[in-house]
């Protein structure tokens, strides 16, 4: 009997499951049976991986970059590949880095990390905090933080490129460690896909990501069978009137009473336009017009994200918003020359939709590691992932994203009974729970990445 066998006969899961943090270190080993591991004593190589892997998850986070302009970080991603001994192109797609590590025969797994940081400042007070603060894509002086997780992700992304290539013996196939840019604005991955990630590279027989999760403990780990993430559409709407005097508005036609009453109209799209049973999102995150108390404005600046689960869904809410900022405008008498202008803002990102049979392999995994209490079965969110593309094909290549806790175990349990809440997702204040977080974030991805390489 294994010993991971032996010890849940004596310890139930919740004590079973902190002994990685506590001294312990799980490690995968080659067995008959797939999916199984062991319990050992940490090594001192493993004490060096986890200060490594620290070292990096704290220089990755004092140093983000936007969107599009992750130059240093890919640079970065690229360097650790190369050491790990990966075959390693940069510049895929934009700032994409690609590393290929062949051992043999067997599947090809691709296995993706997310680089860029947010528009964020930094308010958790870590020693190693964001300072940083650049110039958007507009032109505006901004502040720029690891709100996502996407740090976390590169620094458990490392330590399983690393394993694999240590331990050569214990697996055979193809593993394409990929860094993509970009994943906030959704768009990210289909430049490299459009640069040729599946000819240029070794197409893949599965994708496998992980991703912070803001109100999961650390040593859990959350999977979705079927739709995952939602679609996500932004939109811009210009919404054009006749400027003129406040003293005088009937002179004008004012864009800001007219943007205001389609913003109220909008919200009836949800409640009476989509069956009750289809979920949809129609949020206005953004309204800029006018420059001073007096002056009625030409124009008024609307931004949207839409989410949605389905195609007919999504497609109904797009044209209702389309007629009823038109149809407003027309109401308000403004003639057609005038009618809003209304522009897809961001490439649309579509639902990640997750294998099932890869994501029961991946739990019945990560089961078989951290016991059946550590693995739960999440909803679908309305946040929205461009991992999705991977699966995309026409043959359609099967993915499977799964969630990391990332909370103190203590924290978690005070929130879910009405203690103070937790830090979201894209929150200033959000802060992985940093050592707990790497052990369980390389040990859960070093098994899924396992599982999906099983015939």
């Amino acid at each position: 009997m294994h010993l991971t066998q032996s010890l849940r006969r004596i310890l139930p899961p919740r004590l079973l499951l902190p002994l990685c943090v506590a001294g312990f270190a799980v490690l995968p080993f080659a067995h008959s049976k797939p999916g199984v591991a062991q319990i050992v004593l940490s090594s001192k190589l493993t004490d060096e991986e986890q200060a490594r892997l620290r070292k990096l998850y704290e220089e990755l986070h004092a140093a983000p970059e936007l969107s599009y302009l992750e130059e240093k970080t890919s640079q970065r991603l690229a360097k650790e590949l190369r050491e790990i001994g990966f075959t390693v192109t940069e510049k895929v797609g934009g700032w994409g880095v690609v590393g290929v590590l062949k051992n043999g025969e067997g599947r090809t797994v691709l296995v993706r990390t997310d680089m860029d940081a947010l528009p964020v400042r930094e308010l958790t007070g870590l020693p190693f905090a964001s300072k940083v603060r650049v110039k958007d894509a507009d032109g505006s002086d901004v502040p720029v933080m690891h709100a996502c997780g996407h740090d976390m992700h590169m620094a458990c992304w490392t330590g399983t490129a690393r394993w694999f290539a240590e331990n050569k013996k214990k697996w055979s196939g193809t593993l394409v460690f990929i860094g993509q840019p970009a994943e906030e604005k959704g768009g990210g991955s289909a430049p490299m896909l459009e640069d040729g990630l599946y000819t240029r590279f070794p197409k893949p027989d599965a994708c496998v990501a992980l991703h912070c999760n803001s109100d999961m403990a650390v040593g859990t780990f959350g999977l979705i069978e079927g739709p995952a993430t939602a679609n996500v559409d932004s939109v811009d709407i210009t919404v054009r009137g006749i400027g003129g005097h406040g003293s005088a508005p009937h002179t004008t036609k004012d864009p800001v009473v007219l943007a205001a009453q389609i913003i109220v109209a909008l919200q009836m799209i949800d409640s009476r336009e989509i069956d009750p049973r289809e979920a949809v999102v129609v949020t206005v995150g953004s309204i800029h017009g006018g420059t001073k108390h007096n002056i009625i404005p030409d124009e008024v600046k609307l931004q949207l994200t839409i989410r949605s689960f389905n195609a007919e869904t999504r497609g109904k809410t797009l044209a209702a918003i389309r007629r009823i900022s038109e149809g407003m405008a027309r109401a308000a008498g403004l003639p057609d020359t005038h009618l809003p202008e209304i522009k897809e803002a961001e490439r649309f990102t579509p639902v990640v939709q997750n294998d099932p049979a890869l994501t029961k392999r991946i739990a019945a995994a990560l089961k078989e590691r951290y016991g059946d209490a550590a693995v739960k079965n999440r909803r679908p969110t309305m946040g929205g992932e461009d991992f999705s593309r991977y699966g995309m094909t026409e043959d359609k290549i099967p993915i499977c994203m799964f969630w990391l806790g990332t909370v103190p175990p203590a924290r978690a349990t005070e929130a879910e009974n009405g203690g103070k809440p937790l830090p979201s997702l894209h929150s200033p204040l959000y802060k992985p729970e940093a050592e707990g977080s790497l052990q369980y974030g390389v040990g859960s991805l070093t098994s899924a990445v396992q599982a999906a390489l099983e015939k």
